[in-house]
């Protein structure tokens, strides 16, 4: 597991829910936590190589940008648990996956621009890994919540 240190904590807290839109963020960033800039990005670049740090982009409301959302659940075999994060992880419409204690043991949210492309992406992840038990849930009523996770 990768070590993670005070400073780091810091930035990781700082860039959750309040990522500066600036010319020079990760400057910002850094003035704003009394750091170095170059440090700010060296930790960074250290986070995301490590896994700590998956992404960083912009959390926005699918529908009001014209596409669906839905939230989906997966029953993966533990001997396929590798291929079917890297082939999930590999469409751009998903935008995160996690493990579950359950008998639908991995969990992800894909958008697309309609219902049916996200159909067709999901039959296709179950043909590249194998997983024949996908669950589709499409929400029925949107409730956004502020996923702040503070170290």
């Amino acid at each position: 597991m990768t070590e993670i240190d005070e400073t780091d904590k810091r930035i990781i807290n700082r860039i959750q829910s309040d990522f500066p839109i600036t010319a020079r963020p990760y400057h910002t960033i850094a003035q704003d936590l009394d750091l170095e800039e170059e440090d700010v990005l060296q930790r960074i670049a250290r986070l995301r190589k490590t896994g700590v740090i998956r992404r960083i982009g912009g959390n926005l409301v699918p529908e009001k940008m014209g596409y669906v959302s839905t939230l989906c659940a997966a029953s993966v075999p533990d001997d396929k648990l590798k291929l079917f994060k890297k082939v999930v992880n590999s469409y751009t419409g998903v935008t995160h996956n996690y493990r579950r204690e359950n008998p639908f043991n991995v969990w992800f949210t894909f958008i697309a621009p309609s219902r049916s492309i996200i159909d067709k992406n999901l039959k296709d992840i179950s043909r590249r890994t194998g997983v024949e038990r996908i669950l589709n849930l499409p929400a029925t009523r949107v409730y956004k919540i502020k996923a702040q996770f503070t170290l």
